[in-house]
């Protein structure tokens, strides 16, 4: 009698591990069931914040899902990008990275308690978008030439806005100074949005933002724009906004943005995700928006993602070194 259950127990046990491939297969195949949540790192109203979003939007649209956007900002990114690597790997976190929360904030915050490279599944990248000089529409400034003029004829009574200390802004600013021979006082605040806020009221006359943060404004003539951080004789923005390099020989401080999610992500949800990305960096609602914000639609594999994060890494290590940031 004893045998013959545990012959049963045997056979049951055997029957329920079989299923259970089966049961994940088919989780997988009716993915995504209910609404996404992308983690933004960043308060609303920032240039992730907003490629976020439209991303989000048309991933529902494709889906028939309802996402929703949790901005986590706090810590250059890291707060969010810490809450997204402990959530559950099934696809229904996912995170909207930067530059600045994967590549900036690791390299300038000790305490940071995630590896970019080992701790996440690379979904595909999403855009990459230059970041813009702009100042304040009532100075009589209208290129990057006059911009270093200005800045050196009134030494000392200049202030460069960006989005915290070690932000993306901060330091592209801060790389701008250098290459160029000018000073500024670096003014930091809590955000892009407030930091781009700050040179339309004039609290500040200058700064070099992420694009979509503040490309709206400028269409609005309540900014200014100069000049982009792209390459030399590139016109992501259109033909009126020429390349600091262009003024300033070698100067390019770009930016990115990607979809990421936990580690372990099943293959066939983020061979799902990654198929959504390019569908929707297809329509022309999302490429319309993206233009209006100067970003340019990037689709990727999961090992180019990675690839490009580990390059921007070393890239951003070798600015921070030669702007003497020391991390805290």
């Amino acid at each position: 009698m004893t045998l013959l259950l545990t012959r049963r127990v045997l056979v049951q046990c055997l029957s329920l591990a079989s299923a259970l491939p089966m049961t994940a297969r088919s989780q997988d195949a009716e993915y995504p069931s209910r609404p996404i949540k992308l983690i933004v790192p960043n308060a609303p109203g920032s240039s992730v914040d907003t490629i976020g979003r439209i991303l989000g939007n048309q991933l529902a649209s494709a889906a028939g899902q309802k996402n929703f956007v949790d901005n986590k900002a706090g810590a250059s990114g890291a707060l969010g990008v810490d809450a997204g690597r402990i959530a559950a790997a099934d696809g229904y976190t996912l995170i909207i990275a930067s530059s600045s929360s994967m590549t900036v904030a690791p390299l300038l915050q000790k305490a940071i308690s995630y590896d970019p490279l080992k701790d996440f599944d690379f979904v595909s990248m999403v855009a990459v978008l230059p970041n813009v000089l702009i100042c304040n529409a009532a100075l009589k400034i209208d290129s990057v030439a006059d911009l270093i003029a200005y800045a050196k004829a009134n030494a000392g009574t200049v202030n460069m806005a960006s989005a915290g200390p070690g932000s993306v802004s901060h330091l592209a600013g801060v790389a701008l100074t250098s290459a160029a021979g000018f000073e500024s006082l670096h003014v930091p605040y809590k955000g892009g949005s407030q930091s781009v806020g700050s040179v339309v009221s004039g609290e500040t006359q200058w700064t070099l933002t992420p694009a979509p943060a503040a490309m709206a404004l400028v269409k609005a003539g309540r900014l200014r724009v100069l000049g982009h951080s792209l390459a030399k004789g590139t016109r992501p923005l259109g033909s009126s906004v020429p390349a600091i390099a262009d003024t300033v020989p070698g100067f390019e401080y770009g930016s990115w943005i990607g979809l990421m999610a936990p580690k372990g992500l099943p293959n066939a949800i983020a061979d799902r995700l990654r198929k959504g990305v390019a569908t929707a960096l297809q329509q022309p609602a999302l490429r319309e928006a993206f233009d209006a914000n100067g970003a340019v639609p990037t689709h990727s594999t999961a090992e180019e993602f990675r690839a490009y994060l580990a390059r921007d890494i070393e890239q951003n290590r070798k600015a921070i070194n030669v702007a003497g940031i020391k991390a805290e």
